[in-house]
């Protein structure tokens, strides 16, 4: 891609490999809430990465350590390890990390699928700490009870809580060995919403995971609409959403979830954004079916499916190393307890734009830059409180929430 950069990854490459003590030095504090809503956030510093020259699907997803300990965990969030989506973005910064700096690593699920309780959780998290882990990966929001649990337990471990924000402990005081990091999904899924419009798209539709209760896939819904509706008044036209949360509580794909959206495709709509993991298999095989088209979303799904024309984007991948990255030089007291968001100005969001990823017919790559370039420098200003959704009177929006 030409405008997705990876983020600062200077401490990747020839780190001196040292296990990460307890940080004495007390990091700056946050709140709970996501960093979107008022924790004040550091963002990290941004250059011209090395070219990445290993592909992550090129690096084994286990490995044998020689002493039994692994160094760098990764507890999956809900869905599959592999899903081509969010755990295996996430995933494939560990990955790339530890195959960088020969480290081992090692990947937990927790127990019973998509039905794994806070308990669950916290067993993979326990698992992790007891087999050496120097740095743990929490992928979700669902992680949070757990990842509290667990932080308190093993204090001197670092925790890296993507999808994430602080956490406090039962006093009320923020754990710093909790780094969240969250991202501006509201800009991708603008980016996604207007291309998709002023690409001719008319009748839209937005599939989100989490059944309403998960902020990243709010976010990314909430920019969709709000680029959708701007470039329709552009356009001088009107166009129509279907929003749903049905059948994504849990992110998997599912009959219920492919019938639903069949029906959708059957009754004229032409694009869907496939907002929830493994939900795209069944969102991408109602559009095969029916001739339609899919968004896809966190990570270039293009070559999953002919049917995808674009996908919103966040570098879960430069996130995960940029973050262990602090680990491993003794400055994960600079994230640990902060909420660190990352947007356009991070080059952590956006669409793909390599030849083979780039599906639109009319609206071109130097548009989709020069609207990049407007939220970069303060001209475009995407709105990021969700709940303003329902409440909106869109100008040339007909929002169907189902």
């Amino acid at each position: 891609m030409k405008k997705l950069l990876a983020l600062v990854l200077a401490l990747v490459m020839g780190l001196s490999l040292v296990a990460c003590g307890n940080n004495d030095t007390p990091a700056e504090t946050g709140s709970n809430p996501p960093a979107e809503t008022g924790t004040e956030t550091q963002t990290p510093e941004e250059t011209t990465p090395a070219e990445e020259t290993v592909n992550p699907d090129d690096i084994a997803d286990t490995m044998t350590s020689e002493d039994g300990k692994y160094q760098v965990a990764f507890v999956t969030d809900v869905g599959l390890l592999k899903d081509k989506s969010f755990n295996q973005g996430t995933f494939d910064g560990v990955k790339l990390y530890a195959d960088a700096n020969g480290l081992s690593y090692k990947y937990y699920q927790p127990a019973n699928g998509s039905e794994a309780t806070d308990d669950d959780r916290y067993n993979a998290m326990k698992a992790a700490a007891d087999a050496g882990a120097e740095v743990i990966v929490c992928a979700g929001y669902l992680q949070e009870a757990a990842l509290k649990r667990a932080a308190m337990e093993y204090p001197n471990i670092p925790f890296v809580f993507i999808d994430g924000y602080p956490i406090s402990d039962d006093d009320g005081n923020v754990l710093t060995n909790v780094a969240g990091i969250s991202f501006k999904e509201e800009q991708a899924g603008y980016f996604a919403g207007y291309a998709a419009v002023k690409d001719g798209f008319e009748k839209l539709g937005f599939s989100g995971g989490g059944g309403g209760t998960n902020d990243a896939c709010c976010r990314f819904g909430y920019g969709f609409v709000q680029g959708a509706n701007a470039a329709a008044a552009e356009m001088d036209k009107t166009v129509d959403i279907n929003y749903s949360w049905q059948y994504g509580a849990t992110f998997q794909a599912s009959a219920e979830l492919q019938t639903m959206i069949s029906g959708w495709y059957t009754n004229g709509t032409e694009i869907v954004f496939a907002c929830g993991g493994a939900m795209f298999q069944s969102i991408s095989a109602a559009a095969s079916a029916n001739d339609g088209y899919v968004i896809g979303v966190d990570v270039d799904q293009s070559a999953e499916s002919d049917t995808v024309i674009t996908s919103a984007m966040k570098g879960l991948s430069d996130a995960v190393q940029w973050a262990v990255g602090h680990v491993y030089d003794d400055t994960f007291a600079e994230i640990g307890g902060v909420g660190t968001s990352l947007g356009v100005e991070d080059n952590a969001v956006g669409l793909p734009t390599a030849d083979a990823s780039w599906r639109f017919e009319t609206f071109t790559v130097a548009d989709y830059e020069a609207m990049f370039d407007a939220v970069l420098n303060g001209t475009l200003v995407v709105d990021n409180d969700f709940s303003k959704l329902e409440d909106t009177e869109w100008s040339n929006v007909t929002l169907n929430i189902i």
